[in-house]
Protein backbone atom coordinates (compact mmCIF):
# COMPACT_ATOMS: atom_id res chain seq x y z
CA UNK A 1 0.00 0.00 0.00
CA UNK A 2 1.25 3.26 -0.93
CA UNK A 3 -0.21 7.37 0.02
CA UNK A 4 1.25 9.97 -2.05
CA UNK A 5 -0.10 13.34 -0.58
CA UNK A 6 0.07 16.43 -3.00
CA UNK A 7 -0.98 20.21 -3.20
CA UNK A 8 0.57 22.03 -0.10
CA UNK A 9 2.20 24.88 -0.41
CA UNK A 10 2.48 28.76 0.36
CA UNK A 11 -0.39 30.69 0.97
CA UNK A 12 -1.37 33.79 2.90
CA UNK A 13 -3.86 33.81 5.83
CA UNK A 14 -7.31 33.93 4.89
CA UNK A 15 -6.70 31.86 1.69
CA UNK A 16 -7.76 28.23 0.47
CA UNK A 17 -5.22 25.25 -0.43
CA UNK A 18 -6.40 21.48 -1.41
CA UNK A 19 -4.68 18.84 -0.76
CA UNK A 20 -4.74 15.44 -2.38
CA UNK A 21 -3.72 11.78 -1.83
CA UNK A 22 -3.71 8.95 -3.80
CA UNK A 23 -3.53 5.64 -2.53
CA UNK A 24 -2.30 2.75 -5.04
CA UNK A 25 -2.20 -0.87 -3.90
CA UNK A 26 -5.57 -0.69 -1.11
CA UNK A 27 -8.97 -1.59 -1.50
CA UNK A 28 -9.97 1.92 -0.83
CA UNK A 29 -13.27 1.96 -0.45
CA UNK A 30 -13.04 -0.41 2.19
CA UNK A 31 -10.49 1.86 4.21
CA UNK A 32 -11.69 4.88 6.09
CA UNK A 33 -8.97 7.71 5.65
CA UNK A 34 -7.40 10.64 7.79
CA UNK A 35 -5.29 13.58 7.45
CA UNK A 36 -3.39 14.55 10.59
CA UNK A 37 -0.94 17.51 10.75
CA UNK A 38 2.52 17.89 12.59
CA UNK A 39 3.75 21.82 13.45
CA UNK A 40 7.37 22.88 13.81
CA UNK A 41 8.01 21.30 17.61
CA UNK A 42 4.96 20.11 17.97
CA UNK A 43 2.91 16.84 18.14
CA UNK A 44 1.57 15.38 15.46
CA UNK A 45 -2.62 16.13 15.76
CA UNK A 46 -5.52 14.87 13.90
CA UNK A 47 -6.97 17.03 11.63
CA UNK A 48 -9.98 15.32 9.55
CA UNK A 49 -11.23 11.72 8.75
CA UNK A 50 -14.15 10.07 6.38
CA UNK A 51 -15.24 6.56 6.75
CA UNK A 52 -14.63 4.23 3.69
CA UNK A 53 -17.97 5.17 2.18
CA UNK A 54 -17.58 8.73 2.62
CA UNK A 55 -21.17 8.90 4.67
CA UNK A 56 -19.04 9.79 7.86
CA UNK A 57 -16.46 12.76 8.47
CA UNK A 58 -15.09 14.03 11.89
CA UNK A 59 -12.91 17.16 12.46
CA UNK A 60 -10.87 18.66 15.40
CA UNK A 61 -12.41 21.49 16.73
CA UNK A 62 -9.32 23.89 15.34
CA UNK A 63 -10.26 22.99 11.48
CA UNK A 64 -14.17 22.78 11.96
CA UNK A 65 -16.17 24.74 9.51
CA UNK A 66 -13.14 25.84 7.42
CA UNK A 67 -11.84 22.35 6.58
CA UNK A 68 -13.91 19.28 4.93
CA UNK A 69 -12.87 15.92 3.69
CA UNK A 70 -13.80 14.46 0.97
CA UNK A 71 -13.08 10.99 -0.76
CA UNK A 72 -13.40 10.02 -4.50
CA UNK A 73 -13.35 6.49 -4.44
CA UNK A 74 -13.32 5.46 -8.41
CA UNK A 75 -9.97 7.60 -7.94
CA UNK A 76 -8.42 6.32 -4.68
CA UNK A 77 -7.98 9.91 -3.49
CA UNK A 78 -9.06 11.72 -0.62
CA UNK A 79 -9.15 15.35 -0.58
CA UNK A 80 -8.80 18.41 2.03
CA UNK A 81 -9.93 21.01 1.54
CA UNK A 82 -8.59 23.96 3.27
CA UNK A 83 -10.45 27.50 3.81
CA UNK A 84 -9.82 30.46 5.77
CA UNK A 85 -6.40 29.25 5.87
CA UNK A 86 -4.39 30.77 9.62
CA UNK A 87 -0.95 30.81 10.16
CA UNK A 88 -1.31 28.32 12.98
CA UNK A 89 -2.72 26.08 10.26
CA UNK A 90 1.31 25.76 9.28
CA UNK A 91 2.66 22.12 9.23
CA UNK A 92 3.53 19.25 7.23
CA UNK A 93 0.31 17.70 6.51
CA UNK A 94 0.08 13.67 6.26
CA UNK A 95 -2.97 11.29 4.98
CA UNK A 96 -3.25 8.00 6.57
CA UNK A 97 -5.60 4.98 6.03
CA UNK A 98 -6.82 2.57 8.00
CA UNK A 99 -8.11 -1.35 7.39
CA UNK A 100 -11.38 -0.28 8.69
CA UNK A 101 -14.32 1.46 6.95
CA UNK A 102 -15.04 3.12 10.21
CA UNK A 103 -13.39 6.53 11.19
CA UNK A 104 -11.03 6.97 14.22
CA UNK A 105 -9.26 10.56 15.58
CA UNK A 106 -5.80 7.91 16.27
CA UNK A 107 -5.57 4.77 14.97
CA UNK A 108 -4.01 4.17 11.56
CA UNK A 109 -2.24 1.70 9.81
CA UNK A 110 -0.18 2.72 6.54
CA UNK A 111 0.67 6.30 6.12
CA UNK A 112 2.19 8.97 2.98
CA UNK A 113 4.78 10.97 3.32
CA UNK A 114 3.91 14.75 4.36
CA UNK A 115 3.35 17.64 2.13
CA UNK A 116 4.42 20.93 3.98
CA UNK A 117 1.79 23.79 4.14
CA UNK A 118 3.08 27.36 5.30
CA UNK A 119 0.73 30.05 5.83
CA UNK A 120 1.87 33.44 5.88
CA UNK A 121 0.21 36.40 8.20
Amino acid sequence: VQLQASGGGLVQAGGSLRLSCACSGCTFSSNAMGWFRQAPGKEREFVAAISGGGGSTSYADSVKGRFTISRDNAKNTVYLQMNNLKPEDTAVYYCAGRWYRATSTYEYDYWGQGTLVTVSS
